[in-house]
């Protein structure tokens, strides 16, 4: 070693393309998703630049994270460079965190403020006939009139359980790792992914099923589209994490059986991990407070 040589414990990168590539595929995937909705640019609606767009975000991310993988490997994550990337991955899910207030904001604002939001006397009369008309005893229901709303113990209540039960799944397989188990952890791991991918299908079938019989989105509620928004952007957003969790924990599972991580040195998984858990505790919020208490 040079007498040159720096010392210290931070970790320098090269240059990277990645940071400019990324900005520019991200921007092309939202120009296209505009493009597929609307039209843009004398256009006509395709999906087709989204796709370039969304194929270029998934290469970037793929070569990234395959350099990340490098660096460590290499030795190149320090312990100092360890506690920034806990950091870094904490502060992503403190962000997402303010995520889901917003939406979580919105539907309560819905809920509780409702007779203000009428602005008039009449509307407020008219929402508590058409809610006295469903037989209701609560003369101040709040849920808009012509919408009918998910039943919380049947595909929600086994969405929760599938969940509740991947965060076991998920909490052995890092155990088990620890633990230098790697079986065990092979098995954790596969049985999480599973019981994710379970749950977008729920998921998805819940949605064919809403949109099919029109509970949200139909002549008697054509003042209510507002709950259906909010309603499919607080719990699509979330299925969306779902999906993306359950991809970064089948990467991980792939890693595992090519022989990647150790006892000592495995924060791919744990990232994976914590972010799997944040997708649980928010989903228990959106089913106590979305399909429970606002949603009867």
């Amino acid at each position: 070693m040079s007498n040159d040589a720096v010392k210290h414990d931070y970790h320098i990168i090269n240059p990277s393309p990645w940071p400019l590539l990324g900005s520019l595929f991200s921007v092309v995937m939202f120009i296209g998703l505009v493009i597929w909705m609307k039209g843009l640019f004398g256009i006509e609606k395709t999906p087709v630049v989204f796709g370039i767009g969304l194929l270029g975000v998934l290469y970037v991310m793929w070569g990234w994270w395959a350099d990340v993988i490098k660096e460590s490997r290499a030795g190149d994550h320090t312990p100092v460079v360890q506690i920034g990337l806990r950091y870094g991955m904490i502060m992503f899910i403190a962000s997402e965190v303010m995520f889901f207030v917003a939406w979580f904001w919105v539907f309560f604002e819905m809920a509780l403020f409702h007779e203000h939001r009428a602005g008039v006397a009449s509307a407020i009369e008219e929402v508590r006939t058409a809610w006295a008309s469903t037989g209701s005893t609560d003369p101040n229901g709040w849920m808009p009139a012509g919408v009918e709303a998910v039943s919380a113990w049947q595909l929600p209540l086994l969405n929760t359980l599938l969940l509740l039960l991947s965060g076991t799944t998920v909490t052995w397989a890092h155990h088990a790792l620890q633990e230098g188990d790697r079986n065990g952890a092979k098995w954790g791991l596969f049985l999480t992914v599973v019981l994710g991918a379970i749950f977008t299908s729920v998921q998805a079938f819940e949605y064919y099923h809403i949109l099919h019989h029109h509970l949200f989105f139909n002549e008697e509620a054509a003042n209510a589209g507002l709950y259906g928004s909010a309603f499919f952007m607080a719990t699509g957003f979330h299925g969306f994490h779902v999906l993306i969790g359950t991809i970064f924990l089948l990467i991980c599972l792939i890693r595992l059986m090519r022989g990647g991580f150790t006892p000592q040195k495995h924060f791919g998984f744990e990232a994976a991990a914590w972010y799997w858990h944040f997708v649980d505790v928010v989903w228990l919020f959106l089913f106590a407070f979305i399909y429970v208490i606002f949603g009867a």
